[in-house]
């Protein structure tokens, strides 16, 4: 990856980890850890991965992308007003009475969101749904989705695994933020799904195993899922929960809460001198 392709993505995950901050301290609520671990993933998506238009949210040869942890909706939020979906003014009014921007996705109200989620389990079956409807139409576009690694105790993420690969989905890519925690503690204390990568390989997934925040591996994951054929790719991505803020990082305290105003500030510093950094090519 150039230089200046990298900075740009790095600029563009840091204004969502941002974003991730400044909607969870407004709203006091929401979970931060989970989004700013799928920041850099999220920003390499919709600024070098997907066919996506912002200022025609619904064009028909889109991309598609599932947030099926739902949960992580202010990232997501972040990256869609980064990205130009709707204005950046929108953030501070996340989980507000009246606001579009609700505590979990909804795709009839927020430009770019292609599926309502928030219940556990079911973004595989709406993706690999989505997949299957490319097929049939002969179209050439690609589903995204993204799972939280505790999410994977959900049944049902198996039975639609086991549905992609039987239907040959290799226009489908499981993505997997393995940060080893979850709401009531560590994956191991509560119910472990491991090992993760093989149990995609059982259901017949083509699997790739990459550290999340490295943009040179994940564009690299994400140029070898384009090649695979008649099979669906799953990309277990090893990640830091809380990532960008130092004092949330692999803290699982901060699944579900929201930073108070010292916290707030502290946060919203540290993210600005990255940005500050990055844009001058210091990072």
């Amino acid at each position: 990856m150039d230089a200046a392709t990298k900075k740009q993505l790095e600029i563009a995950a840091t204004r969502i980890r941002m974003a991730v901050i400044e909607g969870t301290y407004h709203a006091k609520s929401g979970h931060p850890g989970g989004s700013l671990s799928i920041a850099d993933t999220l920003s390499y998506l919709y600024f070098s991965e997907m066919r996506i238009r912002p200022e025609q949210p619904d064009w028909e040869d889109r991309d598609r992308f599932v947030l099926s942890k739902g949960h992580a909706a202010p990232a997501l939020y972040g990256a869609l007003a980064v990205r130009g979906f709707f204005s950046e003014e929108l953030i501070p009014t996340l989980r507000h009475i009246g606001s579009v921007l609700q505590g979990h996705p909804d795709m009839k109200h927020i430009p770019g969101v292609d599926m309502s989620t928030g219940s556990l389990g079911q973004g595989v079956s709406a993706a690999a749904g989505m997949a299957l409807g490319a097929k049939l139409s002969d179209k050439a576009f690609r589903v995204y989705t993204i799972l939280g690694d505790g999410e994977l105790e959900e049944g049902q993420v198996w039975e639609a695994a086991m549905f992609a690969a039987h239907k040959k989905l290799d226009n489908l890519c499981v993505i997997v933020d393995n940060n080893d925690l979850q709401i009531d503690g560590s994956l191991d204390e509560v119910n472990s799904p491991y090992p993760i990568p093989e149990k995609f390989a059982a259901f017949g997934f083509h699997v790739i195993e990459i550290p999340a925040h490295d943009f040179d591996r994940i564009e690299a994951a994400f140029a070898e899922a384009r090649q695979v054929k008649g099979r669906p790719t799953a990309i277990i991505q090893k990640s830091i929960k809380g990532k960008g803020v130092d004092f949330m990082e692999n803290q699982v305290g901060w699944h579900g809460k929201a930073p108070n105003d010292e916290e707030y500030a502290k946060a919203m510093t540290a993210l600005r001198a990255t940005l500050a950094a990055v844009s001058e090519g210091e990072v």
